[in-house]
């Protein structure tokens, strides 16, 4: 009996590092987001979480800046597989599920609340299922971006109402979604990679672009530009994901951890862009920047309806107006 056990002993010894290896999982995780972006930060926040909670069976590789996709790249490298993970969001995925498109629209959220319980509970769970069988992305949860306002160039000068943006040059992701918010917000979009943004402000390719403020103080576009307007256009969400058959291969374990991992993540998101844009706006005005404080809202919010279903009806005649009004009671 004694024999028997060492022999079995030895057996589990030798065969557990091999279950182990064989289990062993590498994600890559890549972005086109700076260092200083809290969703930047986050992907460590997620990769230490992840394995740690795994015991090392989970590694992340962490690539951001680009430095291995463009942004428009890194959403066709995961539905490839060619990537595991990255930041995708509803106005990147409409091109795939139309309706979505509204989530990535001029005014469809007034609150960080409104847009994170929106994502991060029922409402958010049945869509990311939808968009992981039909994209083979599956988003995982939703961070807070951060809430998405104009930023000029000198040249456009003060901007108070949508009638003032006419012939404005405004950078946009080169997606439909986008193109029709820059059109809702009065501008002429102009398609541009994110990391030529800059360049581009400085050489006048074009005239403002938009984000939320933290991202404009990493991204220092400070720099070339002379206005913010406080235009709250879109509480802005992004949602990192995982290449759907990638999902599929990990364990039910392994996917828990993942998915705690980037809840965890997603505090620390959430909260990092939060406390950030309550204290930024005296930094921009100590780099010379003037902040318009009160623009004419309401004014905005009109235009970029009418320019919704006019203009752009290609786009919103897919929305779902009965999800629309079912989020508008969410507060």
């Amino acid at each position: 009996m004694k024999k028997f056990f060492l022999l079995m002993l030895a057996v589990l010894m030798i065969a557990t590092p091999a279950v182990f290896a064989q289990n062993k999982v590498n994600l890559v995780f890549t972005s086109v987001s700076v260092p200083g972006d809290a969703h930047t930060q986050a992907m460590f926040v997620f990769k230490d979480e992840v394995e740690k909670l795994s015991g090392g069976q989970i590694h992340v590789d962490v690539y951001h800046s680009g430095q291995l996709f463009t942004q428009q790249a890194e959403q066709d490298a995961i539905r490839k597989g060619t990537v595991d993970m990255v930041y995708t969001s509803a106005q990147w995925l409409a091109e795939f599920i139309p309706y979505l498109s509204m989530f990535g629209a001029a005014y469809t959220f007034q609150s960080y609340d409104q847009m994170t319980k929106t994502f991060n509970g029922p409402i958010g769970q049945k869509i990311f299922e939808e968009v992981a069988a039909k994209t083979g992305i599956r988003p995982l949860t939703a961070y807070y971006l951060g809430t998405r306002q104009l930023n000029l160039t000198a040249k456009v000068g003060p901007v108070t109402k949508p009638e003032q943006m006419k012939n404005v040059k405004l950078r946009v992701p080169n997606s439909p979604t986008w193109i029709a918010m820059g059109k809702a917000l009065g501008a002429n979009p102009t398609p541009m990679a994110f990391n030529e943004v800059y360049m581009g402000l400085k050489t006048g390719a074009v005239d403002g672009q938009d984000n939320p403020l933290p991202t404009d103080k990493n991204a220092k576009f400070y720099e070339v530009t002379k206005y913010i307007v406080l235009t709250n256009h879109v509480v802005d969400s992004t949602w990192p994901s995982m290449n759907e058959k990638k999902w599929k291969s990990l364990t039910k374990e392994q996917q828990g951890w993942v998915l705690a991992a980037a809840n965890k993540a997603r505090e620390f998101c959430d909260k990092t862009n939060l406390d950030n844009e309550k204290n930024i706006l005296d930094f921009f005005r100590s780099e010379g920047i003037v902040v318009i404080e009160n623009p004419d809202r309401a004014a905005f919010a009109a235009y970029a309806k009418n320019s919704y279903l006019t203009e752009s009806k290609d786009i919103s005649k897919a929305w779902d107006l009965n999800l629309y009004d079912e989020i508008q009671k969410i507060k």
